[in-house]
């Protein structure tokens, strides 16, 4: 595999287990790994995110091949694979380590983001305003082995 065609991402939208499993079905995804940016502490484990002390967010970072698939076809899936406009919440899971973000690398993958924020906004799909954060990529860290592909270990569709 060519690595120097490949890109990265990662997105915020809830449990990580779920948006992991929806962006390793897209064709030129290469790689997901679950994990926790966007906080002040180093080497935070699953319980120092839970307890909200962290200020990380669960994340999948996204490996890709922009040659096969766009940046806004990840950015559509992100948008459709969770609830942009709910603060701190995605259904069940409440707490600021499930607010949706996204994390970018380069100046063209904020001013996409960007953009496609903006277009959600006003796309009349959501009732209310997106409050999905874009930010410069922060030191990630991957979670703990059990957290990676766990719908695949788990036989979870």
């Amino acid at each position: 595999m060519d690595t120097e065609a490949q890109e990265h991402i990662i997105f915020g939208a809830g449990c990580f287990w779920g948006i992991e499993a929806v962006f390793r079905k897209i064709k030129g995804v290469t790689n997901t790994t679950c994990g926790y940016t966007g906080g002040h502490t180093d080497n935070p484990t699953y319980s120092d995110v839970c307890a909200g002390n962290t200020g990380h967010i669960e994340v999948v970072r996204v490996e890709y091949d922009p040659r096969q698939v766009s940046f806004k076809t990840l950015l559509d899936t992100f948008w459709h694979c969770h609830n942009p406009t709910t603060q701190d919440r995605q259904g069940a899971d409440i707490g600021s380590q499930y607010r949706s973000a996204i994390f970018f690398f380069t100046p063209e993958q904020k001013s996409a983001a960007e953009a496609s924020k903006s277009e959600q906004n006003h796309s009349g799909r959501w009732q209310d305003p997106i409050v999905t954060e874009i930010l410069p990529a922060k030191k990630f860290y991957p979670a703990e082995e059990y957290h990676q592909r766990y719908f695949e270990k788990h036989g979870i569709g």
